[in-house]
């Protein structure tokens, strides 16, 4: 199994009941196909680089998973079909990646307490 991230942007029209909603499916998605998610953030409404599609901002949201490689091409059809979804990119994490995540994420506890 390898290590894979996959962060998206959601268009900024949608309520936060419609936002879960939306990571909830893509989250089944992966389960039912087998994979383990590791860690899940939610980085909020946050501006966007460049508009795209007439929006200046979009719900970003993390997700870290252990799979097969055959589930990132469903995973990312899934977000092709969604069309709440504005941009996606999913990375496979190398074994330094991980690491850096792991650091990442204990720092983020860290200060949240």
């Amino acid at each position: 199994m390898n290590n894979y991230e996959t962060v998206f942007i959601l268009t900024p029209v949608l309520s936060d009941a419609q936002v879960e909603e939306a990571v909830k499916k893509f989250e089944d998605l992966l389960a039912s196909n087998n994979c383990e998610i590791v860690a899940k953030e939610n980085w909020g409404l946050k501006k966007l680089a460049y508009p795209i599609q007439l929006k200046k901002n979009g719900f970003y949201t993390l997700i870290e998973f252990k799979g097969e490689g055959t589930v990132v091409a469903d995973l990312e059809t899934a977000f092709k079909r969604d069309e709440r979804v504005i941009r996606y990119l999913t990375t496979k994490l190398d074994k330094h990646a991980v690491d850096y995540a792991v650091t990442r994420r204990s720092k983020l506890k860290s200060a949240k307490a």
